[in-house]
C-alpha cells in the first residue's frame, strides 16, 4: 500500500530520501486517481527501495500543491535528492510511468 503524506512532514521526507521520490497527488472520488494508485502499486512492487511512492490528498493538504501548482488530478510529480525533477507523464499505464522513470532509477536497465 502507498504511504500518505502530508503538507507537514513534505519536505522531510523528500529532503531526507536515498532514492527517488514519486508522488501522486490525487482526492477521494478520482476513479482515475483510483486506478493509478493500482498502477503505482505495481511500480512498487516491481522496484522495491529503488522507489520511494507517497499520496497527497489535496483536499486535506493545500501547500504543496499550491506550490508546485497542481491544477488536474491525479499528478505525478517526481523529486531527487530532495529537488522537483518533473511531472510524470502516461497517467495511468505503467509502462509509460516507468519509461520516464528509468533514466532517474539506480541500477536501470
Amino acid at each position: 500500500m502507498i504511504q500518505e503524506i502530508i503538507d507537514r512532514d513534505f519536505d522531510g521526507m523528500i529532503e531526507k530520501s536515498s532514492v527517488p521520490v514519486l508522488v501522486e497527488f490525487w482526492q477521494p472520488g478520482c476513479r482515475h486517481c483510483q486506478a493509478l494508485t493500482q498502477e503505482l502499486e505495481h511500480i512498487q512492487n516491481e522496484l522495491g527501495e529503488r522507489l520511494l511512492i507517497l499520496k497527497m490528498n489535496v483536499q486535506e493538504n493545500f501547500l504543496i500543491p499550491g506550490e508546485l501548482e497542481i491544477q488536474s488530478l491525479p499528478t505525478l510529480a517526481l523529486f531527487v535528492n530532495g529537488e522537483f525533477k518533473q511531472f510524470i507523464g502516461g497517467i495511468g499505464k505503467k509502462d509509460q510511468i516507468l519509461q520516464q522513470l528509468f533514466p532517474w532509477l539506480e541500477g536501470s536497465p
